[in-house]
């Protein structure tokens, strides 16, 4: 394959759009897929051949179009007029309605001009709901290995590591490290093999985003892996993705069949002496595999647990040999820095925290779905302009980011920059893109007690003050719940997330009590009322009612200090 011939390619695939009348695109990622996504397409599919237009409309299945609390969702093209909660039976009315009658078919359309749509800046997820995923040539019209032809040809490989520091990407599966940094330290470390890695062990309750990308637009991250693995000298790649993900995983693994038939990947990559394959390693869903030494393990075919670190990845990693390790959306972003420069992407988002974040919007929210907006943009904008505000008039509690390693944003800081060093004053962290909403029929206690009962759980159980900690600190919240608790639990409560803060091997426990860290310090009146009267305001721990009258306020422990309850800043050390 040589850059001519892939001009060519997508000339050609472009070339064969124009016999086409119209475009009708039908989301295929899990969401939509699961709910009917493809016999829509079937539908639509007959409707166009029963009026003689199967050779005029191309019916096509894309990635996760965002809105996903509408869904199934149909976008018509040259309109691009959405159509949400789409079923089968609506098929025959689009095609008549909207393509034969030139009427958009009015019950079913949403508007595409609200700040759902308009304010977000789409990177990393820019083809995502407008390309086939099945389909490299799709991916090739749409500039799809262009930035790695740029990179084999252009760059040096020192000199995609500079363009990618002078981005100002961080890693995007939670720590926030410099991409370019670590790009860097790998490239120096000299050895006759080197590996790259994607962690697409995402875990956290309520996230998708690395699902949704890898379902929607595979050759991104393959190209992505490509141009790092030519950067630091890595001859190898590896995506370990969950079992739990059998979309993505399918078309993971037709991608990067396309890519090697057309010599994106493989030998001599476009007629120059790099050479790079990828496979795949699927994960059976230990939330603990996210860590990056504990996933490595699992790639080498041992359990699942993490190591002390150093030695680090980028110098001891898969079979001792350095390794590049970074999550899905980081790999996404590469091919777009490539293309249009490092101080393009540094332009936005904030001084510190550059680019893009995509996040997926869960909870009581009316806008759930998938988005991708500019760091720096304040969690107000997110939850009540993109989001859509609570719905039926509820009224805002607060927001949880960073999965069971984040924390909970009051309503007193909605209009926080939402970027890493923000989201750390305020006890929080970036995680990797999950944000779940809650309203005042959330208790903040059954809340840290879920999160507390997850990373119990998940646990692997190799040191002490994890998997003990995470239990101990689970009973004592269950107690409060259910009525059975003092004050002295307080306390013990708030030793319990130093001590598993402090002394747990790897990022799981070092953040497993933030919840807990985090729900104390901004909602304490909520875990004094279970304790002290038995009353749960959001009406979550009936078994309060039930439970025997409370003991008379005493005084407080001593170290249920405000100072203790400081929310943790910690990240889960994940890319």
């Amino acid at each position: 394959m040589t850059i001519d011939e892939l001009y060519e390619i997508g000339q050609n695939f472009r070339r064969s759009l124009e016999s086409f009348s119209a475009e009708i695109h039908v989301c295929g990622s899990g969401g939509c897929f699961s709910s009917g996504g493809m016999q829509i397409r079937e539908a639509l599919e007959q409707a166009c051949a029963a009026r003689n237009l199967a050779s005029d409309v191309r019916i096509i299945s894309t990635g996760c179009m965002g809105l996903c609390g509408a869904g199934p969702l149909v976008r018509m093209h040259p309109s691009n007029t959405l159509y949400v909660k789409v079923t089968p039976a609506d098929a025959d009315r689009i095609v008549e309605q909207h393509l034969v009658g030139n009427t958009p078919v009015a019950d079913l359309a949403h508007p595409t001009d609200t700040p759902f749509f308009t304010k977000q800046t789409p990177i990393a997820l820019k083809n995502m709901g407008h390309i086939d995923p099945e389909s490299i040539d799709d991916y090739i019209g749409h500039g799809g290995y262009e930035a790695l032809a740029k990179a084999i040809t252009y760059y040096t490989q020192d000199g995609v590591i500079l363009e990618v520091r002078s981005s100002g990407l961080r890693g995007r599966g939670g720590a926030g490290y410099p991409t370019g940094l670590k790009w860097s330290i790998v490239r120096k470390v000299k050895s006759n093999q080197k590996y790259v890695v994607c962690n697409a062990d995402e875990g956290d309750p309520g996230a998708f985003m690395d699902r949704a990308m890898l379902e929607g637009n595979p050759h991104a991250i393959l190209e992505g892996m490509a141009i790092a693995g030519y950067a630091v000298g890595a001859t190898q790649g590896y995506i370990y993705v969950r079992g739990e993900y059998p979309l993505a995983i399918e078309r993971l693994k037709k991608a990067i069949k396309q890519a090697e038939r057309t010599q994106m990947l493989g030998n001599r990559i476009f007629d120059s002496e790099f050479n790079f394959r990828i496979d795949l390693r699927i994960g059976a869903g230990a939330f603990v595999c996210g860590e990056e030494t504990a996933l490595m393990a699992s790639i080498e075919g041992r359990r699942g647990q993490p190591r002390p670190r150093p030695p680090y990845p980028s110098q001891s990693g898969l079979w001792g040999m350095p390794t590049l390790l970074n999550n899905v959306e980081t790999y996404a972003n590469v091919p777009a820095i490539i293309l249009n420069g490092g101080k393009w992407f540094a332009g936005i988002g904030t001084e510190k925290s550059k680019g893009t974040k995509v996040f997926a919007l869960a909870g009581r929210i009316k806008n759930t779905g998938l988005i991708e907006v500019p760091m720096g943009i304040s969690l107000r904008e997110i939850i009540f302009d993109i989001g859509g505000g609570i719905p039926d008039g509820g009224e805002f509690k607060a927001a949880q980011t960073g999965g069971p390693s984040g924390g909970c944003i009051p309503a007193q800081h909605l209009d926080i920059p939402v970027d890493y060093e923000s989201l750390a004053q305020v006890g929080s962290i970036m995680g990797s893109g999950g944000l779940i909403v809650m309203d005042k029929s959330s208790c903040m206690v059954k809340l840290a007690q879920y999160f507390m009962e997850f990373c119990m759980d998940e646990s692997c159980g190799k040191c002490i003050p994890c998997r003990v900690g995470t239990v101990q600190l689970h009973k004592v919240l269950e107690r409060m719940t259910q009525g059975r608790a003092s004050m002295e639990d307080l306390g013990i409560l708030e030793e319990l997330c130093d001590m598993v803060k402090d002394t747990s091997l790897c990022g799981l426990g070092q953040t497993a009590p933030n919840p807990v860290v985090s729900t104390l310090h901004f909602f304490r009146k909520e875990y004094e009322d279970h304790i002290h009267a038995h009353v749960c305001d959001a009406g979550e721990c009936t078994a309060l009612a039930a439970a025997p009258a409370p003991e008379p306020p005493s005084a407080p422990a001593e170290k249920t200090t405000a100072a203790k309850t400081k929310p943790g800043r910690r990240s889960n050390g994940r890319d």
